[in-house]
């Protein structure tokens, strides 16, 4: 029997993970991972999910493990994390926390507890040709997950289940309740990756100091003050202090970050100014390779977006240029793009500059 060390979080994706993977046949280990310290700042609900861990393992009869790698994920997630919104870009944790803990260290020592493969409860699925491993969308396209992989290696990818492929989210609510697991109606987690639900800007505030300045509308004029450009990502109009237009009709919204002069750019009404036609990208990552070093295919530039058609142009010095068939609104520096055909997530890389 194929021992698999499955990723458990407490929630209920991963509970019916290994559910399935019981009745593939798999002896199942599931294996918590603690990355953020409970003394640290905020809420951490890392002791009431390990409870959750335990009940569903207890239920399933299955063997469970916790692991520390609150240390792993400050310098390989969190440092980066904070580097990006200090230089006024917007990160996304959650594809590097994948990379560099999830299919990291948590690979490396489920590998120590003698696992055959690796399982996570992400909604996606995996393909192997010819020695290459491919990822692949989940049947239920309202939760695919390849975007937050998108920077996964062939190494990573060679020996990993994903149960989810082919379940959909009503599927694996249904299954847990038919099974009686005490976190059948769990709600799902949607705070940073592993640090949790709660007051971002409070949270932030912490590590990285404010800086206050001066809002101005697309002419320059003076409208209200920032509390510091960390706080904002392109095309917000929530929370940004400015009521209503200078007009009375509609509502500002972000168009510009200017780091230089520590300046936010607002608008109201046309939405012209976030529009953009291109992009560049750095640090890209192909599953398993570029398909061309000029190629069309889809794209998304956030989680949660409808693909869109770009042409990709895989430049010398490995950067790429990516041209939108439509313009997209507010491409956002520090988030990924991420590539896609019919079945099949191609990769991604960060996005660096977007062109008007």
């Amino acid at each position: 029997m194929k021992n698999v060390v499955l990723g458990m979080s407490g929630g209920v994706d991963s509970a019916v993970s290994a559910y399935l993977l019981q009745r593939q046949g798999y002896n199942v280990i599931s294996l918590f991972m603690h990355n953020w310290e409970e003394t640290d700042n905020g809420v951490c609900t890392a002791e009431q999910d390990f409870e959750d861990v335990k009940r569903v393992s207890d239920k399933l009869g299955i063997a469970y493990y916790s692991v520390n790698f609150a240390r792993e994920y400050r310098e390989r997630v969190f440092s980066y994390f904070l580097d990006e919104y200090a230089k006024g870009r917007t990160p996304n944790p959650d594809v590097l926390c994948n990379r560099e803990i999830k299919f990291g260290p948590f690979l490396d020592y489920a590998k120590a507890l003698g696992a055959d493969y690796i399982a996570t409860g992400h909604y996606c699925g995996i393909e192997h040709v010819n020695g290459a491993h491919y990822l692949l969308k989940a049947r239920d396209q309202s939760k695919d997950q390849t975007y937050f992989l998108n920077q996964l290696s062939q190494k990573q990818l060679q020996d990993v289940i994903f149960p989810l492929a082919d379940v959909t989210k009503a599927e694996v609510r249904r299954i847990a309740e038919e099974l009686g697991l005490s976190n059948a109606r769990k709600k799902d987690s949607t705070g940073i990756c592993f640090i949790g639900e709660r007051n971002f800007r409070n949270f932030l505030r912490n590590y990285l100091p404010n800086q206050p300045g001066e809002i101005v509308d697309v002419d320059g004029k003076r409208v209200g003050e920032h509390i510091g450009l960390m706080y904002y990502t392109l095309g917000q109009r929530r929370g940004l202090g400015l009521g209503g237009s200078k007009d009375g009709d509609g509502r500002w919204f972000v168009v510009e970050k200017d780091m230089a002069n520590n300046r936010l750019v607002v608008s109201h009404g046309d939405e012209s100014v976030l529009m953009s036609r291109a992009l560049s990208a750095s640090g890209a990552n192909f599953i398993p390779q570029a398909p061309a070093q000029s190629f069309s295919c889809n794209a998304k530039f956030r989680y949660r977006q409808s693909e869109q058609a770009v042409d990709v142009t895989v430049q010398s010095d490995g950067k790429l240029f990516v041209t939108f068939r439509e313009k997209q609104r507010a491409v956002t520096p520090g988030q990924f793009v991420v590539f896609y055909d019919e079945r099949r997530c191609l990769g991604g890389a960060t996005i660096d500059e977007v062109y008007k």
